[in-house]
């Protein structure tokens, strides 16, 4: 061997145990499909809420959210008469749950124990996602028609703010030290509320990203996870000033979520998979691998304690035939066939 060689063979080598492990390839998950938890109820969905630590899940469904054993998929219970459900927040430290009804223009609020209904508060006009803020201890529910977010004091279940967002939002989270988050989906943003104030403070462009919907946070670095159903990308972006951090093709995302334990970014894609990125550090990122789930799955709950994910779907009848009236047909859901999929090692 000539001595070129023999160096750049002896270069390599060091290399190999001194470079960091993601610059020579990700290490995949292993997750894949464990189990289906069939739910016996009619109706559409849309996003679904996991308590690890209470061993849950809320599920939205038709008119109302069932409630299930996050480890069997046994009942639990349901919410009933939440007119075009869409999101599920829990405000634990008030032993309270927090449903948007959309259809209703209001918010149900309901017992985390019993899951009996303790008031309906009026909200904006078709609410949509809703998140709580533990930092302020209050209730946000983004009201999709009226391009508002509609704020709750939870320990009076008083509305206390109206707060115009300038475009259509859709899901939002806490960063838990004073700052709730919300995609805007048809201006392109990431919008930054102050959650003492109530008052808009930054509107950052979603450079590289087109109709965000899905939302997730990493708290600790502050890095937030955008999943655009558009143009099928997840941006990663810094909640400090906005800057985009990173772009990963993904699929029809409508939904995020981030495991803190593992680091570890997912989209929910409805075309049957889950997007995986990893936090290698606050400024660094890499895609992992799609998992494969079912065609329909489009929203998730992550467990942070199983470390599992809990996907929405059914299966669908082929979407009918154009007419004038209906231009744009949507595939019909099978009767009794809506479940949860669930994800995990």
């Amino acid at each position: 061997m000539k001595p070129i060689i023999k160096s750049f063979c002896r270069l390599a080598i060091i290399l190999a145990f001194i470079a960091p492990a993601h610059l020579f390839g990700q290490e995949k998950t292993g997750f894949h499909v464990l189990a289906d938890f069939p739910i016996h109820s009619t109706g559409g969905w849309d996003y679904i809420t996991v308590d690890g630590a209470a061993k849950r899940v809320y599920a939205s469904h038709g008119n109302q959210v069932n409630v299930i054993d996050a480890a069997s998929g046994d009942s639990l219970g349901y919410i009933p008469n939440t007119q075009g459900v869409h999101g599920i927040a829990l405000a634990k430290d008030f032993n309270k749950g927090y449903i948007s009804a959309g259809r209703a223009n209001a918010i149900v609020v309901f017992d985390l124990n019993t899951f009996q209904v303790l008031n309906t508060i009026t909200a904006g006009t078709n609410p949509d996602a809703i998140c709580y803020d533990d930092f302020g201890k209050k209730v946000y529910a983004f009201n999709g028609r009226s391009q508002n977010a509609t704020v709750v004091d939870v320990a009076t279940d008083k509305v206390v703010a109206t707060i115009p967002l300038g475009g259509k939002p859709e899901t939002g989270v806490s960063d838990g030290k004073g700052h709730v988050f919300v995609n805007i989906e048809d201006t392109g943003e990431e919008v930054q509320i102050d959650a003492t104030t109530f008052q808009v403070l930054n509107r950052w462009k979603l450079t590289g990203g087109e109709e965000p919907s899905g939302l997730a946070m990493d708290r600790k670095t502050d890095r937030l996870f955008v999943g655009c159903g558009g143009n099928q990308k997840m941006i990663v972006q810094d909640a400090t000033n906005g800057n985009i951090l990173g772009a990963f093709p993904i699929g029809h995302c409508d939904g995020a979520g981030f495991d803190p334990g593992l680091k570890l970014a997912y989209a929910s894609n409805g075309d049957g998979t889950v997007t995986v990125v990893r936090e290698v550090d606050a400024n660094h990122f890499e895609l992992v691998e799609n998992i494969t789930t079912e065609p329909g799955a489009r929203t998730m709950g992550v467990d942070v304690v199983t470390h599992k994910l809990y996907l929405p779907t059914a299966q669908m009848k082929p979407a009918p035939a154009p007419t004038a009236d209906n231009p744009r047909p949507r595939p019909q859901q099978v009767p009794g066939t809506f479940h949860v999929v669930v994800v995990g090692k």
